[in-house]
């Protein structure tokens, strides 16, 4: 009698680990201005058939007493004067097979400098924060963002 009491307390337990999902980055991100804290856009993430995360805007905000901008003017190549709508910023993004909640060697496209940078990232417990860190050569050198998840 003991031992089904053990048993069954044992499988209420670790059912929520059984169907535990894996973090996923899919989905529409608003993204914050680290400087003002106003919202600066919505990125759409998804996930391609290499398994690698690429995320595009969907949406540009606004920011009260600043110009708006449309266009990346100081992106190269293909991208110079590409509309915001529909630019990729995020490419190549996998999940870290040793830690679920991290994203590694991904790039990332500031549409305001132009510049691609190496980058990673972390989703927080509940899925609904994505802390990114965009670097050239060490992580160490970088500046890190968080974004909302819309849906």
């Amino acid at each position: 009698m003991n031992t089904k009491i053990m048993l069954s307390l044992l499988l209420l337990l670790t059912c929520p680990f059984i169907h535990a999902k894996a973090p996923d980055l899919v989905g529409t991100w608003k993204t914050i201005d680290d400087k003002t804290g106003y919202a600066r856009a919505e990125v759409l993430i998804t996930k391609q058939e290499n398994g690698a995360y690429r995320g595009t805007i969907i949406q540009v905000h606004a920011i009260p007493n600043r110009s708006a901008i449309d266009h990346c003017e100081k992106c190269k190549g293909a991208l110079k004067n590409a509309p915001l709508i529909g630019l990729p910023i995020l490419s190549g993004f996998k999940q870290n097979p040793k830690k679920t909640d991290e994203f590694i060697d991904g790039q990332v496209l500031d549409p305001l400098s132009g510049h691609v940078y190496q980058g990673k990232g972390r989703l927080n417990t509940r899925g609904n924060v994505l802390t990114l860190r965009g670097f050239i050569g060490t992580s160490l050198l970088g500046r890190t963002v968080s974004w909302i998840r819309v849906n």
